[in-house]
This record gives structure tokens, C-alpha cells and sequence, in this order.
């Protein structure tokens, strides 16, 4: 006798949920999901719970769990558009796992969520595949997830996606406000883009200009969509490295995602301390000066949304800054100073202060960027 479930009387089917389907995803994402797993991970794929193996956390002295959760946002409305979803993972990846880094985590395992209109197994396979390329980029196994088919609530070709991840520190390693002192070093780490952050405004300019996401972009050499679909960059692994050599040195990182520059900068130092942070120490990537041009924007009204090249910034001890700029440089990723934590009298000025419920230090962006294409 058939299954009942793959049967086309069965009224699930009838109301436009395929879970043969999803059955053909899961196999068809297996393969890329074990390659992120080490022996710590137990049962394989399919089960309804991950397990991960928590002895080695008994080598810690006081071991906290670190844990974030989020998504990629209107993004994704760009992959499905030109139909190209192998990337959107890493975005997700970026935006869950690199804000464990943060408090000076290393993270140990995640799970994703995708609801989608209706289940194309190629396409949701894409996805999890970038989702395990990620992990495995940011030593994090990938133990679980869901795909949920919404028939009706979602059109045929949506979908969105959002994850969780969970890491370890040790308590006394954790990196934060209070490890700030006067005449720390700020520098900031270069972005690939705008990341998964701003997208509205991204695409409310680009629908305006009336360009399609398929239209060749000339200053890029490929298509919109291609430009802007341009993956997060992952600064995870990176990190853990620069805190294992320097130590101490490092006193916070901030990950500039929603909220722009000042704010996420703020979140990250102690109250009563100040940053003023210098344009003119980069040039903001083609890519924002292009949308700006088009939506007939200057970029300072662009700096609480779009990351304008800076994808994080570390704080550190001033005799360390060097040793991790060219630390971070050896990893590949364009590294410099933007400016020193004061703690004295703060210059008069507007400064941004209290960011997302943090009652953190102030910080204002001064000078004007630097030309294109200038040294």
C-alpha cells in the first residue's frame, strides 16, 4: 500500500504541503551538514533534537555558554529574484555566529530555521549548504534545523531564514565594556559589503532608480543582484586566533550590524568614555557610494544603517595595536586605526550614547572620508 502522506488524496497535500518534498531536502542537504560535524556530535541528521557532547567543557574553570539568534532579513527578497540562494547561509552564519566572537566565545554548534511558501529541494539544499559552508568556516557544527512549508502565509517562491548558535567562554576571558581603559585603540575591521544589514533602504534605492536585480551593474562588472548578494564576511575564526596570541591585549570587539557605526561602537565601551571616530581613515566601498549617488544621499545620513566598510571594530590596549592590525591583516582582512577611547572631558559635539538599551560610552563620527581610490 502507498503512504498516506505521499498518497495525492491525502488532504496535507491537498492543502498544499509536500512532504515528500521536504523529505528530498533533507537528503539532498546531508552530505554538506556532516561535513561540519566532529566527534562531539551525536545522532546524525533527522533526529528532533541535536546532541552535542559537553565534556570538554569540564576543562573550564568557570565556563559560561554564550548564545544569539537571528536572520538575514530582507536580503533574502534579492536571492529570490535572480533565484541564486547559495549564499544567503554564510549571511546567516555571519549574523548568528560572529556576534558569539564578540564576547570572546568560541562557538560550538547551531541550528537554522526556514519557512518557506513552498518546498523546492534544490533551492532549500542551496541554502543549507551555504548555512554548513559557514559553520564549517567558523569551526561550528550545525546539529539541527527545521524547514517549514507555509502555504498561503508565504507566496510559492519566499522564504526566510533565521538561526541560533551556542558557544563557550571562559568566564574569566570574557570580553567587554569593562575591560576598556583611557587610550585603548580602536580599529576597525574591513566588511565585504553591507553584509545582511540595510536592505530596505538598499533595495527602496534600487527600485527607484527602476533597475532590475538581473540588469548588468557597469561599476561592478556583474549583475545587481550578484553585487548586492556579495556574502558576509566571517570574522569569527580570525578573532579567536587574535585573542589566543594577544590575550589581554584585546579588550572588546563590536560587530557593526543594524543600528551602523556609532551605535554598535558605543554598545562596547564603558560609560563615561568617548570614541570620535575618523572618516578619513577609509574610504567607504564603491558599493555605498554608487547606492548613495542613486538614492541622492549623502553617506554621514547612511551611518545608522549601512556599515559604510567597517564590518567590526576591536578595542584594544594601545602597546598591542600594531601586532593586531598586522595579525588581522595576515588573515586577509584590511585592518586600521579609527581612533583612542577617552575618558576625560568629552568634547562638546553630538555623540551617540545608550544604543539598543546599553547605557555604554558615546561616540561621534568627524572628518569627511577619504576620496575614492585615495591612499
Amino acid at each position: 500500500m502507498d503512504d498516506v502522506a505521499s498518497s495525492p488524496t491525502d488532504p496535507y497535500t491537498q492543502a498544499g504541503v509536500d512532504t515528500a518534498a521536504g523529505d528530498l531536502a533533507v537528503e539532498l542537504m546531508k552530505s554538506a551538514v556532516r561535513r561540519t560535524h566532529g566527534p562531539e556530535v551525536l545522532g546524525g541528521v533527522g533526529g528532533f533534537a541535536g546532541l552535542f557532547d559537553a565534556s570538554a567543557l569540564l576543562g573550564y574553570t568557570k565556563p559560561l555558554l554564550a548564545t544569539s539568534t537571528d536572520g538575514v532579513g530582507t536580503k533574502v527578497a534579492i536571492a529570490q529574484a535572480i533565484d541564486k540562494h547559495d549564499t544567503i547561509g554564510q549571511d546567516l552564519v555571519g549574523m548568528v555566529v560572529d556576534d558569539i566572537v564578540v564576547v570572546g566565545a568560541k562557538p560550538l554548534f547551531m541550528t537554522d530555521y526556514i519557512a518557506c511558501g513552498k518546498v523546492v529541494p534544490e533551492r532549500i539544499a542551496d541554502i543549507v549548504r551555504g548555512i554548513a559552508d559557514g559553520c564549517a568556516a567558523t569551526g561550528t557544527a550545525l546539529v539541527g534545523g527545521e524547514t517549514a512549508e507555509h502555504p498561503g502565509l508565504l507566496g510559492i517562491d519566499d522564504y526566510d531564514v533565521a538561526g541560533a548558535a551556542t558557544g563557550i567562554v571562559e568566564s574569566a576571558g570574557v570580553l567587554g565594556a569593562e575591560r576598556v581603559r583611557d587610550g585603548d585603540v580602536v580599529l576597525a575591521l574591513a566588511s565585504s559589503g553591507p553584509h545582511s544589514n540595510g536592505y530596505s533602504l538598499v533595495r527602496h534605492i534600487v527600485t527607484g532608480a527602476g533597475i532590475g536585480y538581473g540588469d548588468h551593474a557597469a561599476e561592478f562588472g556583474r549583475t545587481w543582484g550578484e553585487q548586492l548578494l556579495e556574502p558576509t564576511r566571517l570574522y569569527t575564526t580570525p578573532l579567536l586566533r587574535l585573542i589566543e596570541q594577544l590575550g589581554d591585549g584585546i579588550h572588546s570587539l563590536s560587530h557593526v550590524t543594524g543600528g551602523g557605526i556609532a551605535a554598535n561602537l558605543a554598545r562596547v565601551l564603558p560609560k563615561g568614555s568617548w570614541v570620535d571616530v575618523d572618516r578619513s581613515t577609509w574610504s567607504p566601498s564603491p558599493v555605498f557610494r554608487v547606492l548613495a549617488d542613486l538614492g541622492g544621499l549623502e553617506l554621514e545620513r547612511t551611518e545608522g544603517t549601512w556599515n559604510l566598510g567597517v564590518g567590526f571594530f576591536a578595542v584594544v590596549a594601545s602597546d598591542v595595536a600594531d601586532a593586531a592590525t598586522a595579525a588581522l591583516r595576515a588573515e586577509g582582512i584590511d585592518t586600521w586605526q579609527v581612533g583612542v577611547v577617552g575618558t576625560g572631558a568629552r568634547p562638546a559635539g553630538d555623540y551617540e550614547q545608550g544604543a539598543k538599551g546599553v547605557d555604554g560610552g558615546a561616540v561621534r563620527l568627524i572628518g569627511a572620508y577619504r576620496e575614492a581610490g585615495a591612499n
